[in-house]
């Protein structure tokens, strides 16, 4: 088996902010504590959970567009956090990234042609009329007509801006894209179109994508492997089928259950997600689910439970998974 593309390991990026008035207080917002995974080469990985857990930070710490405070990051073999400004860049051709809102990445006084053309010409692979023909097939392969190049970030409509953004992500031909809620601004029929294009585009290049929603209904469609978050941390993570048939913590269940089905005569019975997400300045000691979750014990409310290794595949954070039986508590 050959080694995975990405490596993370007990990565941790904390935040000082200021609050408080009129005399502010300097807090630290736990971001991620520890979080680990791994990327195959052509695998999309999706990170999921609620808003505020933590899986956009991880996305931007890969990157370093956040620094991180501790752990590893390894690309290829190559040590991330060690790489220095020249290492970054070079290395920043093979990681892209597509943001949740196309249009806050674009220069609006910029033309697309010319949005499109700048890496290429920053980084020195092409001429101008060579980097402008790759533009306009760029433009083809994501959907857009070949002349839109000449067009403002204004005369698309979201669909196409998120086309553009996705563009913009292949130029540089990467090997990896973190993929930062795609398609959440998005209508349904869009996202599924947008969803197709990014997997067409995935066996067709033989990309790698880390693929970051709370919708675990896109994540199931996209991704063979994911992580589900709270609040920082992965509780559970494993191949997309075993964690839909068979959760293993509490909080993945409450998420699949809470998903919709694209099927309204459906009924199931779920489990409402209750409370709110706890503050990452403050987070609850011992389980950080433990206040929303009707199985907590005392020791969920003291003790912080270990990462168990349920398999070579499957992995889980929870007091209440029995390795002996293999069984977790269910709604």
């Amino acid at each position: 088996m050959s080694d995975p593309l990405l490596r993370v390991r007990d990565l941790r990026t904390h935040f000082r902010v200021k609050r408080g008035f009129p005399n502010p207080e300097t807090v630290t917002v736990r971001a991620l504590d520890e979080i680990s995974f791994e990327v195959k080469r052509g695998e999309a990985f999706g990170l999921v959970g609620e808003s505020g857990c933590g899986k956009s930070t991880a996305g931007r710490s890969i990157l370093r567009l956040v620094e991180p405070d501790s752990g590893s990051i390894e690309f290829d073999g190559e040590d991330v956090l060690r790489a220095d400004k020249a290492r970054m860049r070079a290395l920043r051709r093979r990681l892209q990234i597509i943001f949740q809102d196309p249009y806050s990445s674009l220069n609006p006084r910029m033309r697309i042609g010319t949005a499109l053309a700048e890496p290429l010409l920053v980084h020195g692979i092409m001429g101008k009329a060579e980097a402008a023909e790759r533009v306009r097939d760029l433009l083809v392969e994501v959907g857009l007509p070949r002349d839109a190049g000449i067009r403002f970030p204004h005369e698309f409509s979201g669909g196409q801006r998120q086309r553009l953004g996705i563009a913009r992500a292949l130029t540089l031909n990467p090997e990896l894209i973190i993929a930062d809620e795609p398609v959440s601004a998005l209508d349904v029929s869009i996202q599924s179109q947008i969803l197709m294009l990014l997997r067409n585009l995935q066996e067709t290049h033989d990309l790698s994508f880390i693929f970051i929603s709370h919708d675990l209904g896109v994540v199931r469609y996209f991704c063979q492997v994911m992580a589900v978050m709270y609040l920082g941390r992965i509780v559970e993570k494993g191949p997309i089928p075993r964690i839909f048939d068979e959760p293993l913590h509490p909080y993945t269940v409450m998420l699949r259950d809470a998903s919709p089905v694209p099927d309204p005569t459906a009924r199931k019975a779920f489990e409402r997600i209750e409370g709110e997400v706890p503050s990452a300045i403050n987070p609850p000691s011992g389980c950080h689910f433990h206040p929303r979750c009707k199985h907590a014990t005392e020791l969920c409310r003291k003790v912080y439970p270990k990462w168990m290794e349920v398999d070579a595949q499957r992995g889980v954070a929870c007091h209440l998974y029995d390795p002996a039986s293999g069984m977790s508590p269910k709604p």
